[in-house]
């Protein structure tokens, strides 16, 4: 599984690495997390706000930070 956090890197960024990591620990998931700060990068997986959570090249979550119940949902939907 791939997991990709889109978005230049504040706080909001940071909280939602930290809650696909989290999540992926708690799940026991093989799963690689990417962070991707690249603005054309961002935009092209149509997202116009940030920070967003990408499950294989599918975005799932944009313009907030679920908390770490919702993600682990997502994920475990995704595996």
């Amino acid at each position: 599984m791939i997991i990709k956090i889109l978005g230049p890197g504040c706080a909001n960024c940071k909280n939602l690495t930290k809650a696909a990591t989290t999540a992926v620990t708690e799940l026991g998931l093989d799963a690689t997390i990417e962070k991707v700060e690249d603005y054309a990068t961002i935009v092209g997986y149509g997202v116009m706000s940030t920070p967003a959570l990408v499950i294989n090249e599918k975005v799932v979550v944009s313009g907030r930070v679920p908390n770490l119940a919702e993600v682990r949902a997502l994920l475990t939907a995704a595996s």
